[in-house]
């Protein structure tokens, strides 16, 4: 499955604040990454399109994360909430794709919100998603990794969808480290 968080400051908020957003938001994918269940975070940054600013994606084993104690107490946007933008606050839980897709620097993530699952966007095959829990803000959503220098020639506004840039590494869970035996 795959969880979205989607948001975006207020015009309001102080031009230092999205630097300091961007470090909390590094440490934060990072924290949800030790969540039993969360096997993937990697956060984006709109560059065309009328999509939300900021986009969060994870993997998740299922939707019993959302119920886990530690995940509750780690969840949200925290000391940022007041500064969020609630025209673009949106949390969404596909189901489609086993695992979210891992996007590196030198490609981009098209996302395309439809009725109805649909053909190609732009030519560009998508894998289709649908909204199965939380907001629901859209029934589907149409997602595809493609080369940066592709996404430079496609027109978002002409097509309806929105392109997105790696912000960040994608997170995956690290495993425990070993205890050390004494010796002796």
């Amino acid at each position: 499955m795959i969880f979205m968080s989607q948001s975006g400051l207020l015009d309001a908020a102080r031009p230092g604040d999205h630097g300091d957003w961007d470090k909390w938001y590094l440490e934060h994918l990072a924290i949800m990454s030790s969540v039993k269940g969360v096997d993937s975070a990697q956060r984006f940054k709109c560059i065309g399109g009328e999509q939300s600013p900021s986009l969060a994606m994870y993997t998740l084993a299922s939707a019993s994360v959302f119920d886990d104690p530690y995940y509750l107490s780690v969840r949200g946007m925290g000391e940022w909430l007041a500064l969020i933008d609630r025209r673009w606050y949106r949390r969404n839980l596909f189901d489609g794709l086993v695992a979210a897709p891992q996007v590196r620097d030198d490609q981009r993530l098209l996302v395309a919100d439809r009725a109805q699952p649909g053909a190609d966007i732009a030519g560009i095959g998508c894998d289709w998603l649908a909204a199965v829990a939380l907001d629901k803000s859209t029934p589907f959503r149409g997602i595809a990794v493609i080369d940066a220098q592709i996404a430079g020639r496609l027109d978002p506004a002409a097509g309806s969808f929105g392109l997105y840039r790696p912000v960040t590494r994608r997170f995956t869970p690290q495993p425990a480290p070993h205890p050390t035996r004494n010796a002796g």
